[in-house]
């Protein structure tokens, strides 16, 4: 009976041993499957963002079918179309599907016709994919009588352009993550680009024109750059050259105040929905959803298109600023109306844009130097240490990998970590039953023969 028992207890070891084998192999596939491409074939992104399933959905059905996308409250892509067909795709696809009455080239082309209006400072639309419509806002400096006629422009186009007058007004942010400064005034630094010969810092265009001398605003800062490229009005961003064409220690890391910075991982593009952070020298790290794209604002300074709505609060000051979300970068700060005591609308430069018209890449870890120190947080004076802690959400800390970042990379499933954990336990238990088994073995047969030869 005894026997018996140890035959069994042997076996189920041995079939666990196996299993836990088959376990590891699995985990350490789908490991390796989830991890991010290879630097070399994804220059500008190192991330998934929340637009990629939405757009991708909108992009095969085209803006005939379709009329934008969002995220839900839960995180989940929503797309809206106008035929049950297009409905039918997106639900096979595993996305939520809203059927509705216009179509993005609807939408487009009610924005078109409002470009094509006489200009009126101080109004703003977007396509607002959520209610099918074309929101048009005017702040308190539009006249009676301008807001009537952009009304019957409206009017003419159908009724699914909305019109709202906005307390405050609609200004650029001039005046960030890091302050900057110049004669022009105070802004805020974004994000630290490349060209791969020399090091950028890239902010909002309206901050200075090409030329400008940009300074630190600590003692000792000294000159941080001039601008020496930009886009504005149209866009809303330019470059700033380092002083001596490199940034300093922790490039990829963007200020969110208190000594504390965001490791930047890459670059994308927000869904309508999604939850976002803007950091400012004026206001500091602030947060908030994006809840319309390809906005246009009528600042007093010019007409920008293309632009991130979003209700997320900023101040002057805060122009230039990054907004990111879990690590990716997505734009910088354009203007709004509003403060950050009662709340308001702020717009913000897609970044993808800005880089593909500069002809720069984001510095991010591991690529230029930036893993190994020798690239400071944006508008940070070069040689001095990067802020040490992470914040909003970023996936690593902005200085150095300790015994506790090591240990949750090795803990943490979407790794190959826990899976070789597991086959090397595996393996140590296969050879563990099969040593006792050899050693019991030997053992009886030194009884088995002591006893006939005794």
């Amino acid at each position: 009976m005894r026997h018996a028992r140890r035959r069994i207890v042997r076996r189920v070891a041995r079939l666990a041993a196996v299993g836990g084998l088959l376990l590891g192999g699995t985990m350490v596939t789908r490991a390796v499957a989830s991890e991010p491409p290879d630097a070399s074939t994804a220059p500008r992104t190192f991330a998934q963002t929340p637009s990629g399933a939405g757009g991708d959905l909108v992009s095969r059905l085209g803006t005939g079918r379709t009329a934008g996308h969002w995220v839900d409250s839960e995180g989940r892509p929503v797309v809206a179309v106008t035929d049950e067909r297009a409905a039918e795709a997106v639900r096979r696809a595993g996305a939520t599907a809203k059927r509705v009455r216009h179509s993005m080239s609807e939408l487009r082309s009610a924005a078109s016709t409002l470009r094509s209006a006489p200009r009126v400072a101080g109004t703003a639309w977007a396509l607002d994919y959520r209610s099918n419509e074309v929101v048009v806002r005017g702040d308190r400096t539009v006249s009676g009588s301008d807001w009537s006629r952009l009304t019957a422009v409206a009017e003419g186009i159908g009724g699914f352009v909305r019109m709202e007058r906005t307390e405050g007004t609609f200004t650029t942010r001039l005046n960030g993550a890091e302050p900057i400064l110049s004669t022009a005034g105070r802004c805020s630094a974004g994000f630290n680009v490349t060209d791969g010969t020399s090091d950028f810092i890239l902010t909002a265009g309206h901050c200075g024109p090409t030329g400008s001398v940009w300074f630190g605003d600590r003692p000792g800062d000294g000159q941080v750059g001039r601008t020496v490229a930009g886009s504005f009005p149209g866009d809303d961003f330019s470059l700033v050259e380092y002083a001596n064409g490199k940034a300093g220690d922790g490039a990829d890391v963007v200020a969110v105040g208190d000594g504390k910075g965001v490791r930047i991982t890459g670059a994308g593009e927000p869904a309508v929905g999604q939850r976002v952070f803007r950091s400012g020298s004026t206001s500091g790290l602030r947060d908030g959803r994006v809840t319309a794209l390809d906005a246009t604002v009528n600042y007093p300074e010019g007409t920008v298109t293309g632009l991130i709505e979003t209700d997320v609060c900023a101040e002057p000051g805060d122009s230039g600023g990054p907004m990111f979300s879990e690590g990716v970068a997505l734009g910088v700060t354009s203007g709004g109306s509003g403060d950050c005591a009662k709340g308001g609308t702020t717009f913000f430069q897609p970044l993808p844009e800005a880089m593909a018209s500069l002809g720069v890449r984001l510095i991010v870890p591991g690529r230029e130097g930036a893993a190994a120190g020798t690239s400071a947080p944006a508008g940070q004076a070069p040689g001095t240490r990067a802020p040490g802690a992470s914040g909003a959400g970023a996936p690593a800390p902005a200085a150095g990998v300790d015994g506790s970042t090591l240990l949750a990379r090795l803990t943490d499933r979407r790794n190959i970590g826990p899976g070789l954990l597991v086959v090397a336990g595996s393996l140590v238990a296969l050879v563990a039953t099969r040593w006792i088994r050899e050693e019991q073995d030997r053992k009886a047969y030194r009884r088995r023969y002591s006893a006939t030869w005794g």
